[in-house]
Order: C-alpha cells, then structure tokens, then sequence
C-alpha cells in the first residue's frame, strides 16, 4: 500500500475504503456507526491530506492502494427484503448479455444502464472470454490499444459495472477478481455468444447425421441471435473491431449453411430469397456470389446467375481492382454450359466452414 494511505488512521482508511466502494454518505454512515454530519468533514480532510481534488479522485485513489476489491468493501444494509425464492425452480442467470448487435445487457427483460462506451468495451471482453480471467493489461490491449488511459481506470470500470449488474440481487459479484485479472462468474450471466456457439455446434451435427432439416431450424435459431446491422455496434477497441470481423463471417456462413440446407430440401425460393439478401449486404463475398449463381442455375435461371456474375465482377474491379476469384470464375462457365448440379454435387459448400470452431 503506498505511504500517502499508510498516513491516514484506521477510521480515515475504513471511510476511504467505504467511499472507493460507491457509497453514499448517509450508507457510509451507516456502514461505519458514525454521525452522517462527520463523514463529509472527515472526507474533506482525507482530500487535503492526500492532494486529491474530489471524491471521484478519492474513489480512484482507494482502488489503486488497494483499499478496495471490485466486489468487496462496505455495503450498505438492506432495509427492504426482497421477492421469496420460486419453491422447486433452480435460479436461472441474473443477467442477460449481447453482444451480437449493440451491446446490450438486461435483468429480468429490464435494460441496464452501462455506461459509456469504453466501459461498455470492457463488459464486453469480459462476455467474449468464455468464462476466461482476463488480466487488466489484456483488457487495456483489447480496449485501449495502442493510446492506453492516463489512469488504471480498469478497477473503476469494473466496480461500476458490477454495481449495474448487480443492483437488487444480493451480494455475489457477476464479476469476479483474483489476482490474476478478471472475469464473469460462471452460472451468473447468459451471454448470447456462449448460446451462439451451443447451435453451431448442433447444426454440425445435424450436418454428420444427414438431417438438413435439423439443421435449417438450429441455422435460424442462431440467426435470430444477431440483432442490428452488425455485432459489438459502435464500441471502441481493437478487441471489438477484430469481433466484429469474425462475428460477421460467423453470419455469412449461417446463412449460407441455411440456404443449402433449404436446398436440399427443395424449398428454392426460400433459399434464394436469404441469398439474395446475402449478396446484396456483402457484394464482395465471392463464395456468397457464386452459391447464389448455383441456387439460381439449379432453379432454371441462368440469366439470372449471369447477372450476378456481372455484379459481382464489376464491384471486385471498382471496389478492389482485382479480377473474379477462379472458384467464381468456373462457376460462371457452369452456368454458361448448363452443367447440372444435383445435391451431392458441388452444391453443399458449406463444409469446411469453421462453424463451430
């Protein structure tokens, strides 16, 4: 612990401790026994005494010595009890997470208050670790980058967030710290990622045991996880920017495992109708272009696949100056030829795709 708190008595350390933890004066009143009236004046002089200029400094101050644990410290006592426990129903998770759009985290259907988008960020590398100890260099790498703050804001950022998931349920942290970093408590939260990744890993097995049904119904399942135009929406951070990249081709491959599934079961303009939406958001994904070419040859429309061709060419030379792929390429002269493509013949691409990597 620094000498700057090691000057303080053992009242003034239990009342920095006390305000490091969020609470207010009347709650460190109380917490400590000690008149509400005293708690300003003993405050003020703790801030003189240690050349802080408020109580927001104060709070900072009392992370860094050590005074306060994200998780730990004084809380106030609860004078209201809460809802009786449902007879015979196993608790669920506390918290609801997303991050497959905006990122978003709700308690009971009620959306709860985050933050700022750094701090948000940071929630948000902690839902992507799977249940993983994050350090607080790898949280300032993934957040901050290469321009870190000024501050080790991280423990500060950590306690606010812990106290927005944790209002009215108790004393258990939904972020737990050790002394090796930080991470979300198993069992305390549902994040739609960990559930993302459950469904990919039965769409393969509806894939193995040949049931394309099976797995349209787990491909659309895990769709209906990703909300708005793209995942992470918005946050700042290498970390987020590298999600939102992998969470994107995440997408792109479900849709795609989706339609040759609908394929298989000859259900064409379904398929075609989620391809073409598809091709439309990600011109440049030539084996999105060239899946579409097959769906709309096999459905008798070769015009059709020509014309996307086209479209598909002339973004590849505006976009990037670069010519079709030769995966494309022999996909044009297919439809050019009019080579029949059956089911088990060049037309399930979706293996191989890392969906449940």
């Amino acid at each position: 612990m620094p000498t700057t708190a090691t000057t303080l008595g053992g009242q003034e350390r239990e009342l920095l401790s006390a305000v490091g933890s969020g609470l207010r004066d009347d709650e460190v009143a109380a917490a400590l026994g000690v008149p509400e009236v005293s708690v300003a004046e003993q405050l003020a002089r703790i801030l003189v005494r240690l050349g802080l200029r408020d109580r927001s400094a104060a709070i900072v101050h009392a992370f860094d010595c050590g005074l306060v644990v994200p998780g730990q410290g004084p809380r106030p006592r609860r004078t209201v009890p809460g809802p009786p426990a449902a007879v015979g129903r196993e608790p669920g998770p506390r918290i609801r997470i997303s991050v497959l759009g905006p990122m978003e985290a709700r308690q009971d259907g009620r959306p709860l208050r985050l933050g700022h988008l750094r701090q948000q960020a940071v929630l948000a590398a902690l839902a992507l670790g799977g249940g993983r100890t994050l350090s607080r260099r790898e949280l300032l790498d993934g957040v901050w980058g290469v321009e870190p703050p000024a501050a080790n804001v991280v423990p500060v950022y950590v306690y606010r967030l812990r106290k927005a998931l944790g209002a009215g349920d108790g004393p258990d942290p939904v972020i737990a710290h050790d002394r090796f970093g930080y991470r979300l408590v198993p069992g305390a939260v549902d994040v739609d990622v960990a559930r993302l990744e459950e469904l990919l890993g039965g769409v393969e097995a509806a894939d193995r045991a040949g049931e394309p049904a099976e797995a349209v119904r787990l491909c659309s399942r895990a769709l209906d996880l990703f909300r708005g135009e793209e995942p992470l929406a918005g946050l700042p951070g290498p970390l987020a920017e590298l999600e939102r990249l992998r969470l994107t081709e995440r997408r792109i491959a479900l849709v795609r495992r989706k339609a040759e599934g609908l394929l298989r079961l000859g259900r064409s303009a379904e398929a075609l109708a989620e391809l073409f939406a598809l091709f439309a958001a990600h011109p440049l994904n030539e084996p999105v272009a060239a899946l579409l070419m097959r769906a709309l040859h096999r459905d008798g429309r070769r015009a059709d696949a020509s014309a996307v061709f086209d479209r598909a060419r002339r973004r590849l030379a505006d976009d990037l100056g670069v010519a079709p792929s030769r995966m494309l390429r022999r996909t044009h002269q297919m439809v050019l030829r009019g080579d029949e493509t059956g089911p088990g013949r060049g037309l399930w691409l979706g293996r191989g795709l890392g969906l449940a990597g």
